[in-house]
């Protein structure tokens, strides 16, 4: 198969400020070698967590050629998402708060210690379209996608095509206000998505309602430490009907709901993708989800669009980075 798809390959590397995953991907998606996932350590500096991710690089490709008989010049690059805000024509991460990380030139630091060309993209991009290529929303031509973990990260998909808008900041979802005078969100701003809807929030406000007294069996499930709540407690307690859970489910449902309602009227999509922690909650959340976009958007337009949990978990994001490296290199969307 010289120089067929299935027989060329990029290595994805997912980067996020707990853990680097990386693999080795066929152009096809059909072929996948040497994942492997380590700690990002970011607290030993920039310069650390690169050398660490080269090395995994040339491991990555060390496996693809003793598992799959892939020849290094079968290997074709590196797609890297990258947490925070990026410019993926200088090659920079702008500013990545979890890496501590501002104007860092990761695409020449990366090409020098590989020797392999490498193109980045935003996290939540790279995770959307790994989704959109080979996951919950494929065979979408539009697709919104959402990443739901300590923060909510999104994605636009337009005729196949990831949208960056003017300065590659497009898709910032979690900031989209959904409360006028509303919580206060990391960001600074006010009523934010996030601020409702992400992992982090939904533990906060179950830490809150326990503190009013309200009876729960969240407390015991983390022998009395509300520090240790998280909202994969919170979604377990509602599925064992836990009143105070069942109620921060229901409201993250409509906070979400009225979020994707406003996007469903905006682009119009095939399909809206939910991906991270969030999935774990099931039809107990996705089921008043749909019903709050069903309430607030157009009908022509939610009847058009599937609202579904990712099928990707830990490795949308290496996929994504694949399929964009594909994109950039190429000028088309992966077939």
């Amino acid at each position: 198969m010289p120089n067929s798809p299935a027989s060329q390959f990029v290595i994805g590397i997912d980067l996020g400020g707990t853990n680097i995953v990386v693999s080795a991907m066929s152009l096809d998606g059909s072929r996948l070698y040497g994942e492997a996932s380590e700690p990002t350590l970011a607290r030993e500096g920039a310069d650390a967590v690169v050398a660490r991710m080269a090395r995994m690089v040339e491991t990555c490709i060390e496996s693809a050629q003793r598992d799959g008989g892939v020849a290094r010049d079968q290997i074709l690059g590196v797609g890297l998402g990258a947490p925070g805000t990026v410019d993926r024509e200088r090659g920079l991460v702008l500013v990545a708060p979890n890496l501590q990380w501002r104007d860092f030139p990761l695409v020449s630091r990366m090409t020098a210690l590989t020797g392999l060309p490498v193109r980045i993209d935003n996290d939540a991009n790279c995770a959307t379209y790994g989704e959109w290529w080979l996951g919950a929303g494929r065979g979408g031509r539009n697709m919104i996608g959402l990443t739901i973990g300590t923060g909510v990260g999104g994605g636009i998909i337009i005729d196949r095509r990831l949208y960056h808008g003017s300065t590659d900041a497009a898709g910032e979802i979690g900031h989209i206000t959904v409360d006028l005078n509303g919580r206060q969100c990391g960001c600074g701003n006010y009523g934010c998505l996030e601020a409702y809807a992400s992992g982090s929030a939904i533990a906060g406000r179950a830490r809150e309602a326990l503190a009013r007294g309200e009876p729960s069996m969240l407390p015991g499930m983390v022998d009395g430490d509300l520090t240790r709540i998280t909202a994969a407690l919170v979604y377990k307690a509602a599925s064992q009907g836990d009143a105070i859970a069942v109620e921060l489910v229901r409201d993250t449902a409509k906070f979400l709901g009225t979020g994707i309602a406003n996007l469903l009227n905006i682009f119009n999509p095939d399909v809206v993708v939910l991906a991270g922690g969030v999935t774990s909650a099931g039809e107990a959340l996705f089921g008043p989800l749909r019903t709050e976009v069903r309430r607030r958007a157009f009908k022509s337009v939610s009847d058009a669009c599937r609202i579904v949990p990712g099928t990707l978990p830990g490795t949308a994001g290496v996929v994504g980075a694949v399929a964009s490296f594909i994109a950039q290199t190429t000028g088309q969307p992966p077939a």
